[in-house]
């Protein structure tokens, strides 16, 4: 079950923390990987880490917020590999700040990577899964998002453009979901808790330490979860056994919404 053997998938933001647990992961399942950062040195350490271990992997540097640079790497891609299978949109930011002291470049920034960055990402991949079997296409995206992203019960303080950007992927799931179904292409989206990412634990980040210890005293399971755990998640649903799963919400949090 779950085999990506020969699939072509492209993950963003996977330079480290969960876009590079993805990587490894799909490319464990057989998949070859196309690993995407705003750091192409970083990404290449990935890449190399993948190389280690038999799989195939390339790097290429990708501001996703850039529709040039996203349209050159997808070009690069195709012309390479022939073909794209699966997206993880997984690239996104977060730098704490009070609503009143937030600034229309720092909400506009966290937008810009977290929101439209996936939506430009999604939209080209698109375009080229329809290709994908022809007449019928078919591709996987999967949108990173999180639990604090409206509806749930769940904000943090200092997040109101992170969370905006988040609802906002959840919103876009369920439109494309919807849209490109007809062109077998399924889009869902992963929703994680507190995961141990530089994002949970940045040096010099006072409210990030702060959050992690409140984030601990809510979660059931009593730990913050690691990228594996989710990249878990995003194996079933590139892989066959999810082909009937599109405009989905999973929530992988250790049960922090049940509590």
């Amino acid at each position: 079950m779950f085999e990506l053997k020969n699939k072509v998938a492209l993950v963003t933001g996977a330079m480290r923390g969960m876009g590079k647990a993805h990587s490894l992961a799909l490319s464990a399942q057989g998949a070859k990987v196309i690993v995407t950062d705003i750091d192409a040195n970083e990404c290449m350490k990935v890449v190399e880490e993948i190389k280690s271990k038999s799989g195939e992997a390339m790097a290429f540097k990708m501001d996703v917020s850039n529709a040039r640079e996203i349209n050159q790497v997808f070009d690069e891609v195709i012309k390479q590999f022939g073909r794209l299978d699966i997206l993880v949109n997984n690239a996104g930011i977060f730098s704490p700040k009070p609503a009143l002291e937030l600034m229309e470049e720092e909400w506009d920034k966290t937008i810009d990577i977290n929101l439209k960055g996936q939506f430009l990402c999604a939209q080209r991949a698109a375009k080229e899964m329809v290709k994908n079997n022809p007449p019928v296409g078919g591709g996987r995206i999967i949108n990173i998002s999180s639990v604090a992203s409206g509806g749930v019960g769940i904000g943090f303080v200092g997040a109101a453009h992170y969370t905006a950007s988040k609802g906002g992927i959840i919103g876009m799931t369920e439109t494309l979901a919807s849209e490109w179904a007809t062109y077998g292409i399924t889009v869902n989206a992963i929703c994680p808790g507190a995961i141990d990412t530089s994002m949970v634990r940045e040096p010099g980040k006072e409210l990030g330490k702060e959050m992690e210890e409140v984030i601990k005293s809510r979660v059931p399971l009593k730990r913050v979860g690691k990228p594996e755990e989710i990249s878990a998640a995003v194996i079933f649903l590139a892989s066959e056994e999810a082909s009937y799963v599109t405009g989905a919400t999973l929530y992988i949090d250790g049960g922090w919404l049940a509590a």
